[in-house]
């Protein structure tokens, strides 16, 4: 590291440390927009506090992006997204605030996805904290919101009427790797070289294998429709592999609610296609699938997940986007068009493990 950037450095670690110890206002006034009853944010990378250069993520998703460019570089990058919990419908505590604060960077999915995140951004700027914006969704192209959508929702921010979950389709993922990698050459330049190394090959390497697996299952699909008991997360799966989302859950976020009218019409997809596995949020509520496993000739649900959050096990296990897709939500598609059977899709075990979980 250069004296330039070194000194660059001690002075960004002296303004996050004058900010922590002499405005207590801040913080508060952050959270004062969040809900204290939440768990405080975990993850598997935290900010030290040694001078190190920090960037923090709202959404589980591209922090991991963040810490694959990142890789092999001093820069450190923290999920503000608690272990267990959806990253969409979530409202953090006060500890949060402070992470934000000391951060050097804040990496978010653009306006109007998480409240709390556009509540947090706009007191950085109303207070002068110079912690950089990094805005993953800038220049994504978005679908319209799906046909199936409660009409009650109104789309994200400036993109009313559109579809957020973008990164679901690995192609349009490749767009916010390369927004995250341009935020942080800005924020650790000396670093640029492999931060753009990094970036390519995963997006050359991981997105692209990830984009052509997903192909390959719906191509062999005799049938294109997926009844998902759960949130309306899953439509640029269908977009980019021209499959039919069927949500039981009608809204964007994990939490809303599940209308008698959308069990009926669940049934009736379920019926109409001959569907005798169904996929359901990890995240989710069980008690949706475990109605239409009663009333229906439904056999077992399976899991999928837009990539929103975590369990411990993944933790653990050192899971992000390339392992959850080929753990989880590959072995449920292939399940669910009818390509295998439970007992032959995933890897040893994945079927008694993810069959009716809870």
């Amino acid at each position: 590291m250069d004296d330039t950037n070194q000194s660059w450095l001690q002075q960004r670690f002296s303004r996050r440390k004058a900010i922590t110890a002499g405005a207590g206002a801040l913080a508060t006034g952050l959270a004062g927009c969040m809900n204290s009853s939440s768990r405080e944010a975990e993850s598997n990378d935290g900010a030290s506090g040694d001078g190190e250069t920090v960037a923090v993520a709202s959404f589980f998703s591209f922090y991991d992006f963040a810490r694959n460019i990142v890789d092999g570089t001093p820069v450190q990058v923290k999920n503000l997204v608690p272990t267990g919990l959806h990253g969409h419908g979530w409202e953090p505590n006060a500890s949060v605030s402070k992470d934000i604060i000391e951060a050097d960077a804040f990496v978010h999915v653009g306006p109007g996805f998480q409240p709390w995140a556009d509540r947090a951004i706009q007191t950085l700027k109303d207070d002068n904290v110079d912690t950089q914006l990094i805005n993953a969704r800038e220049g994504v192209e978005l679908v319209d919101l799906a046909a199936t959508l409660d009409p009650e929702e109104e789309g994200v921010g400036e993109q009313q009427g559109k579809d957020p979950h973008f990164w679901l389709d690995p192609q349009r993922a490749k767009t916010s790797v390369d927004n995250i990698t341009e935020g942080l050459v800005e924020l650790a330049p000396d670093q640029e070289s492999t931060l753009r190394d990094n970036a390519e090959t995963y997006k050359t390497e991981t997105l692209e294998r990830i984009g052509q697996d997903y192909q390959a299952i719906f191509d062999a699909a005799e049938r294109d429709v997926v009844q998902l008991a759960a949130h309306n997360a899953f439509q640029y799966i269908g977009v980019r592999y021209d499959a039919t989302m069927r949500p039981l859950v009608t809204n964007l976020a994990a939490s809303g609610d599940v209308k008698p009218s959308d069990i009926k019409e669940a049934k009736e997809v379920i019926e109409e296609n001959d569907i005798n596995y169904i996929a359901n949020g990890v995240f989710e509520a069980r008690k949706p699938a475990k109605q239409l496993l009663a009333e229906t000739q439904v056999e077992a649900y399976f899991p999928v997940t837009p990539y929103a959050g975590v369990r411990d096990d993944w933790v653990e296990n050192n899971w992000g986007y390339e392992e959850i897709a080929y753990n989880i939500n590959m072995p449920t598609f292939e399940v669910v068009l009818g390509n295998k059977q439970p007992e032959e899709a995933g890897p040893d075990g994945w079927a008694e493990e993810w069959s009716n979980f809870e």
